[in-house]
């Protein structure tokens, strides 16, 4: 699956006083027809795309639907099949922040209110990055809650990923052949002294906790014990070890420059920039939850040369290529996002109105040259890597066959399999 996406990040800052909305600033609003087309010219049909959560999530079991109807109403005339991102970094006003646990449970009616709307529709990403949302709202201080504390942080983790199981288990419900693909930040930190290997090491173990606790997969002692000592309880903990979801989902992982870390002696980290690279960190997320994975999300900055990016993406592909001839399933590939982006340099903290070039179109939707490169890898790539030898089959519904006498027996097939999942929990 190639796929490409448009940014849809709603955060608050300053004290929750303004929200930050990269549909607005980036032109999506204005220009989405548009943006469509350019996603046809790439030849492109997987889209990293969700309604704006703030907007359409109105009150609770209220929804305008008005937007979202328009939108994903063109993209299946286009047959573009969208990978949904119901909730990306940000609440609706009326929900205040990740520390409100009562997010989970108006989100969990929202997706399965947007399923029952849109049924047709088989790919989900219900909370994007739960591991940089917590952390950029409830540890560093940044959007949102602006919390700092550990106790902040453990309060958001748990509230984010409790919504992104339920919201899983609800569109189950209504959608029995789902997938859901988590686009979530892979992380690394090396420590730079003998002092800061403690350090280091509680870091790579927390930097696994958003993903053990989707997966219910059983986590570190000492994570255990960070999370029992700031707020988490055991029936919190035993709710999400008694989920069967991971057989619903794909690993995707996404992999920036800055997704390592330089850890000093007194825990504090700092940008290291590339050291491992995707394909060793992407081992070592595989090796723990045994998933087929996808590469969710990579971009960098087009330069001064003008060469940066197309560099990156050939370098990032080539990472791909090696952990799927390792042997790990692999089956997509994301530039991230479609266009431009705006004020990411400062993470969203600032309104500057600074044009990040990450695009494969900039914000007047010229292709830039990393466009040409990833239309051109796609037209070379596409039709080889299915008749390789190392290659996972998705039960794929396109959106027009929906319906059909194929999707309805794999519909029912799918249901009857989540009952004997249920009946085993």
């Amino acid at each position: 699956m190639f796929a490409t996406g448009i940014e849809n990040s709603i955060p608050r800052i300053k004290n929750g006083a303004v929200r930050v909305d990269q549909m607005e600033v980036c032109g999506h609003y204005r220009h989405w027809s548009r943006d469509f087309d350019c996603v046809e010219e790439l030849g492109i049909r997987f889209l990293r795309y969700g309604p704006p959560l703030h907007t359409t999530l109105v009150g609770p079991g209220k929804y305008d639907w008005s937007f979202a109807d328009e939108t994903f109403g063109d993209l299946f005339r286009r047959r573009i099949i969208p990978i949904v991102d119901l909730c990306h970094f940000g609440v609706p006003d009326w929900l205040g922040d990740f520390q409100n646990p009562d997010f989970a449970v108006h989100f969990e009616e929202y997706a399965r209110a947007f399923a029952m709307r849109f049924p047709w529709i088989q790919f989900y990403t219900p909370v994007n990055e739960m591991f940089i949302c917590a952390t950029f709202s409830a540890r560093y201080g940044w959007w949102n809650e602006q919390g700092t504390t550990d106790q902040t942080y453990v309060t958001a983790l748990k509230n984010i990923v409790r919504a992104n199981v339920l919201a899983m288990e609800a569109i189950l419900a209504v959608r029995p052949d789902a997938i859901f693909i988590q686009s979530e930040s892979s992380e690394y930190f090396h420590a730079e002294t003998p002092a800061a290997i403690g350090p280091a090491e509680t870091l790579n173990a927390q930097r696994f906790l958003t993903l053990d606790l989707n997966y219910g997969h059983r986590v570190d002692s000492g994570a255990y014990e960070y999370l029992m000592d700031n707020g988490m309880t055991r029936d919190e903990y035993h709710f999400f070890l008694g989920r069967r979801l991971r057989q619903h989902c794909i690993l995707g992982n996404d992999y920036y420059w800055t997704n390592e870390h330089r850890v000093a002696a007194d825990g504090s980290t700092s940008a290291s920039g590339e050291i491992f690279g995707y394909s060793e960190i992407t081992r070592q997320y595989y090796n723990r939850y045994k998933l087929p994975v996808m590469h969710t999300e990579t971009n960098i900055a087009e330069g001064p040369n003008g060469d940066e990016a197309v560099n990156w993406l050939w370098k990032q592909w080539a990472n791909v290529l090696r952990v799927r001839n390792d042997g790990v399933p692999t089956l997509g590939f994301t530039w991230y996002s479609l266009t431009d982006q705006v004020d990411w340099d400062s993470a969203l903290r600032e309104q500057n109105g600074t044009v990040n070039p990450l695009g494969l179109f900039d914000l007047d939707r010229n292709i830039r040259a990393v466009g040409r490169s990833y239309k051109q890898l796609i037209r070379d790539w596409r039709e080889v890597l299915p008749t390789q030898s190392v290659c996972l089959s998705l039960p794929v519904v396109p959106p027009d066959e929906y319906g059909d006498h194929h999707s309805r027996v794999q519909a029912r097939e799918a249901a009857e399999r989540r009952r004997d999942e249920l009946r085993q929990v």
